[in-house]
Parts: C-alpha cells; sequence; structure tokens
C-alpha cells in the first residue's frame, strides 16, 4: 500500500476528486494548509497598503491506494491540478505499513 500525499492550488480540488473517482480512488482526506515554496509568497493590497503574505493558501490530499494503483494516481493528480504556473504543488508518495478500518477490523487492502 502506498500513501500519497498532494499539495495542490484550492480552486483545483473538486475536479481532481472528480478525476480521481473516475480512475476508482475510494476516499481521500483533505485538509486546508498554508505553505511555501518556489513561490515564496506574494504581495497584496488591502484598505490601500500594500503588505506581503509569506505562506500561501493550498489543500492536502492524503489518499491510500494498493501499490499497483499509486502511479496512476499520481499521474490522474499531475495531470489534473497541473496549471502550468508557479505554486501548483507536489505530490509524495510514501510506504504503508499497515492499515486498520475500525469499524469492522478488516486489515490492509481491505481495509481500503
Amino acid at each position: 500500500m502506498k500513501l500519497i500525499i498532494a499539495t495542490i492550488k484550492p480552486f483545483k480540488l473538486e475536479e481532481v476528486r472528480e478525476a480521481l473517482t473516475d480512475v476508482g480512488v475510494r476516499g481521500m482526506m483533505v485538509t486546508e494548509i498554508k505553505g511555501f515554496g518556489s513561490q515564496s509568497g506574494h504581495t497584496e493590497i488591502y484598505r490601500g497598503a500594500e503588505y506581503a503574505v509569506n505562506f500561501v493558501p493550498k489543500v492536502k490530499l492524503e489518499i491510500v491506494v494498493s501499490a499497483g494503483m499509486a502511479e496512476q494516481v499520481v499521474e490522474t493528480i499531475t495531470k489534473t491540478a497541473k496549471t502550468g504556473k508557479i505554486g501548483d504543488g507536489k505530490i509524495f508518495v510514501l510506504d504503508v505499513a499497515q492499515a486498520v478500518r475500525v469499524r469492522t477490523g478488516e486489515t490492509d487492502g481491505d481495509a481500503l
């Protein structure tokens, strides 16, 4: 099993969710986050005063899938979340040692 952690632009969330559902992803966790990378924030004007926004709003997706499905999920996120502009996000893929469905006690692949 693989844990896929993706950070994307917030306005891409629904489009990415629909694309992942179409390829067979049955669940994900979504968190609103703030961060910076190459983008290093930006400046905005509020009530006539300019100020720096050092952390940019993003959405973090956490998805656990079978190892065989991981590459397809990464490709789907990459294709769907891409705008071609700086700040499109990042994707990380990690190994998952164990999964348990709390309600039934099912483990590993059955728990997904």
